[in-house]
């Protein structure tokens, strides 16, 4: 009921200022429960496609744009840049520290990994068929985890996929690698983010392509500034690194840009299975009626990074030469290690695994919050109901220097990044990011005191005095 009202309000059948039926009458209509009806206009009207006018019912609330009558030919770029390699010299990758307060970003607690049960699902494999199974296995990865893949995104975030769609990687970053092998020749125009996600720009650079940052905002990323590119690169369900929700508007302009440049938009959902509030909108996988999204997920953030397991989730014009493309480059992922995911996600293991991890998320979420309304009035935090971290933005630009916040909280042992880091573009507010993956809630108001008075420091130039 909720894909069918949506596709028709989508596709103009319903339009704007239309009223609905009420929940009672289209229950005895459709011979279902009003809760279900209910269920249904709650979640269309959370998520901008209808309104509900006291006294009055729901209405339409979207107005669909127009279908674009011809499509500008592909543009293509005669220069060929060399590839930047910033290498790791670049600041986001640094030496360790002893660290007493890790608000670093991008990794999960390892103390949650269900490691029992891991441990329980690899045995089994190596006492049964791994050792007698001979030859390579499928490029695109084992059929049962495929299969466990596409069912388990079906029903936690509404992805359209079967097994045949599916693609396993070594993480995510390969899967953008694979991405770029197929997609991009030298010079082609690739939007992104900015801020983003430095390893994934980097990559593309790497191939050759000429990466245009394109400005976010607390909503995500602006649509209306995007110029013609082969591919825009996009994180819609929980921006990273502001945390940013893309609405239902730019989403749809999203994809009518992409038809228009006859462009690609590869949708990265890398942490939206830790969700603090609403479900958040279905991704823009689910949306494209052309064939253009590509949508790609990770195990890093929810298992672990080591287990090397991600996927991508293609259209099939571009199944066959991604399988060939991964092929090429490694043949297929780990199979002890596809056949135990396999496994967990068969067995409930992965979704328990998920809601157990949530829980303890979100006691670190709200304690973050609150920990950074009290202690930090001069930090403006970004709203986010869902990943492992926020990012708090300066209320006054350029009131402190970010990366000498960080240097100087680093040396009293708190662990933080700048948002600056993650920019290509010079300008925009700066800020810093608080990861809560790696720190418990018990943990966070003295970790974020320490952090405080670095900025503190900052702001009155004590330049030679290390916080103590």
């Amino acid at each position: 009921m909720y894909r069918q009202l949506r596709d028709a309000v989508l596709d103009g059948r319903l339009r704007r200022g239309e009223r609905l039926p009420a929940t009672r009458e289209l229950a005895e209509r459709l011979q279902v429960s009003r809760s279900t009806v209910s269920t249904a206009y709650e979640r269309l009207t959370a998520e901008g496609y209808l309104e509900a006018r006291v006294g009055a019912g729901t209405f339409v609330a979207y107005t669909a744009a127009p279908v674009a009558d011809a499509r500008p030919p592909r543009r293509r770029s005669a220069a060929r840049p060399a590839p930047v390699w910033r290498g790791l010299d670049d600041p986001l990758w640094t030496e360790p520290r002893p660290i007493a307060y890790d608000f670093s970003v991008g990794s999960p607690d390892p103390a949650l990994f269900p490691l029992d049960t891991w441990r329980g699902y690899v045995a089994a494999e190596l006492r049964g068929g791994f050792l007698r199974s001979s030859g390579y296995g499928d490029p695109a990865g084992a059929e049962r985890l495929r299969a466990g893949i596409a069912r388990h995104l079906g029903v936690s975030r509404s992805v359209e996929a079967g097994p045949a769609d599916v693609v396993v990687t070594s993480g995510a970053q390969q899967a953008f690698d694979l991405l770029a092998r197929v997609l991009l020749r030298p010079g082609d125009a690739v939007a992104m983010e900015d801020p983003g996600y430095p390893p994934v720009r980097q990559l593309f650079e790497l191939a050759g392509a000429r990466v245009l940052p394109v400005p976010v905002d607390e909503q995500g990323l602006r649509v209306d500034l995007l110029p013609p590119a082969r591919l825009v690169y996009v994180t819609p369900s929980h921006q990273f690194p502001l945390g940013g929700v893309l609405p239902l508007e730019r989403r749809v302009a999203l994809l009518d840009w992409a038809a228009r440049h006859d462009a690609v938009v590869v949708e990265d959902d890398y942490d939206s299975e830790f969700r603090f509030g609403a479900r958040p909108l279905d991704p823009l996988q689910r949306l494209d009626a052309d064939g253009r999204v590509v949508y790609v997920g990770t195990f890093s953030k929810t298992m672990a990074p080591a287990l090397r397991l991600g996927f991508v989730i293609a259209p099939p014009a571009l199944i066959a030469a991604i399988r060939h493309a991964k092929r090429l480059t490694d043949w297929h992922n780990d199979t002890v290690t596809q056949r135990a995911m396999a496994r967990l996600l068969d067995s409930g293991g992965f979704a328990r695994h998920v809601r157990s991890a949530t829980r303890v998320y979100a006691e670190r979420h709200a304690a973050l919050e609150e920990a950074v309304g009290a202690l930090a009035p001069d930090l403006r935090l970004v709203p986010s109901a869902a990943g492992l971290h926020l990012a708090v933005l300066q209320r006054e630009p350029g009131s402190f220097d970010a990366r000498r916040v960080a240097e100087r909280a680093a040396v009293a042992g708190v662990a933080v990044q700048p948002v600056s880091r993650f920019r290509a573009a010079a300008g925009g507010p700066d800020g810093l990011l608080l990861g809560f993956g790696g720190i418990p809630a018990a943990q966070i108001p003295d970790g974020l005191r320490i952090l405080v008075e670095a900025i503190a420091r900052e702001r009155v130039g004590h330049d030679d005095h290390p916080v103590p």
